[in-house]
């Protein structure tokens, strides 16, 4: 290539001014509408930012041991069937309930109770742990199993509480489990993802910083849900997308489509947990929150969770349309607006398609205990599904899914746009943006760029060696296009 160039290179290609120029004015446009939300969203937050009191909060732990009352953990060396004497069966006992109280109706002597001798964590002889019966019925003990429980042996008056056991099941210890299945994931994560994988993994610790110390004690200070949801769900998503993605304008693009599904949905949800009465009634939770604080709403709450369920598949599919818009345009730079869309567009509505699919299951999964109740009942489908049981799953469904099936083309025709002005040439670059060599292309070298700049995103495989404009055949390998375009 001759000398004295001004324009900045990319691999054998070289940008033009005019490509620079339309790039740079792209970038600043992102930059105009993003950074002035993003400052908007900082100051809602630092507004909003709750002072963490719990003044006027009555709610007593259940894991609050009465004096003289420890919980302990220790493994199960052995189980057995024995008689329950005295009615010391326990029907679930509450963790620091007092000494004497334990014993509950329908355990009468002579019923078989299951009992697990425990070696404690801390040292000593095995223990005699009872085991509550809900759970020697549903899923059992076994030898080996690690556990915690009450010990009730030093308890003020235990002593002489006849009937009352000394140690009594309270839950199952997961810790290592738990551990290994984090340590599988982030591995697996990493493997696949490398750097960019570990990224997402730190962004979401980040996101559940936010949603811990920002989100929640919100809630409880009664701050406005609605403006909650939608701060807190933003920052979020700007955290997570620029630290996984990088700041570019591909992560910029997928952004602002997230940020429209998120009022999209918000909106949604707000008018729906109005029009639907969603008031959490039926949920123990709410119920035990509902008398907590005046401050606390259940609606607010409801209202709140339905715009944090569609979070994750949110920012799925906005980043995947982003991302496919860029794939293809570099595979094919010469494709116009309108087929770049529609080739976008194609994969969006299988990914939409697949989405539903994918929130309706996940719902579906968390709330099988509940549609095996309603089923029990056998109640007419159209009353069960606008219960107040499975109205509110329903609702997140139906809201979740209209927020991101709407973000799709959104985020899809922002991309078009964008691109079209930043996207990176591959070697399959058109005449506009790559400057000639001192001497110009040849006559079949001029041909090869045309038929390159004319194919779609349909033409980009290795199989189709014309263009649908009946351009000239591309050169047969990638070695002959980056010859034909280099001169």
């Amino acid at each position: 290539m001759g000398a004295g160039h001004s324009h900045t290179t990319q691999g054998h290609h070289e940008v033009t001014p005019r490509a620079l120029a339309a790039r740079k004015k792209a970038n600043w446009i992102l930059a105009a509408v993003l950074v002035p939300l993003t400052l908007l969203t900082i100051t809602a937050m630092v507004l909003l930012w709750p002072s963490g009191s719990k003044d006027g909060i009555k709610l007593s732990s259940p894991y609050a041991a009465a004096p003289g009352v420890t919980f302990d953990t220790g493994k199960i060396q052995r189980v057995v069937v024995g008689s329950c004497m005295d009615g010391t069966a326990q029907q679930g006992a509450q963790p620091g309930a007092q000494p004497g109280s334990q014993p509950q109706p329908g355990a009468g002597q002579g019923s078989q109770c299951t009992f697990a001798y425990t070696e404690p964590d801390k040292g000593g002889n095995p223990v005699k742990v009872v085991i509550n019966p809900d759970i020697a019925k549903s899923h059992g003990v076994k030898v080996g199993d690690n556990i915690r429980y009450l010990n009730l042996s030093k308890a003020p008056g235990a002593a002489d509480a006849q009937g009352t056991p000394a140690y009594v099941f309270v839950d199952f210890v997961r810790t290592l489990p738990i551990i290994l299945l984090a340590v599988l994931y982030a591995v697996v994560v990493i493997a696949v993802a490398r750097w960019r994988g570990l990224r997402a993994l730190i962004g979401l610790a980040g996101a559940y910083a936010v949603l811990v110390s920002f989100m929640l004690p919100g809630l409880v200070e009664g701050k406005p849900p609605l403006l909650l949801a939608l701060v807190g769900s933003t920052v979020i998503m700007i955290g997570v997308l620029y630290f996984a993605h990088g700041f570019t304008a591909r992560t910029s693009t997928a952004l602002l489509g997230t940020m429209f599904g998120l009022g999209i949905t918000a909106a949604l949800a707000a008018w729906a947990t109005d029009a639907a009465n969603l008031a959490g009634v039926g949920n123990h939770d709410a119920a035990t929150l509902a008398n907590v604080s005046d401050h606390i709403s259940i609606s607010g709450i409801i209202l709140c969770g339905l715009i944090i369920s569609g979070l994750g598949v949110l920012n799925d599919v906005t980043i995947t349309q982003s991302s496919a818009v860029w794939e293809l345009w570099e595979l094919a730079p010469g494709t116009s607006a309108r087929k770049l869309f529609a080739s976008a567009m194609r994969i969006g509505r299988d990914h939409i398609a697949s989405t539903v699919y994918t929130i309706a299951f996940a719902y579906a999964g968390a709330a099988l205990p509940i549609l095996i109740i309603v089923m029990l009942y056998e109640r007419p489908l159209g009353d069960a599904l606008t219960s107040a049981e499975l109205s509110e799953e329903v609702i997140r469904t139906l809201v979740g899914s209209i927020g991101l099936v709407l973000a799709i083309p959104v985020t899809t025709l922002i991309a078009v746009l964008v691109v079209k002005a930043t996207g990176l040439r591959g070697t399959a670059a058109t005449a506009d943006d790559v400057v000639r060599p001192a001497g110009g292309l040849n006559g079949s070298s001029r041909a090869a760029a045309a038929g390159l700049s004319d194919r779609g995103p349909s033409d980009g495989g290795s199989g189709d060696r014309g263009t649908s404009d009946g351009a000239d055949p591309e050169p047969e390998t990638r070695r002959g296009r980056r010859a034909a375009v280099s001169g």
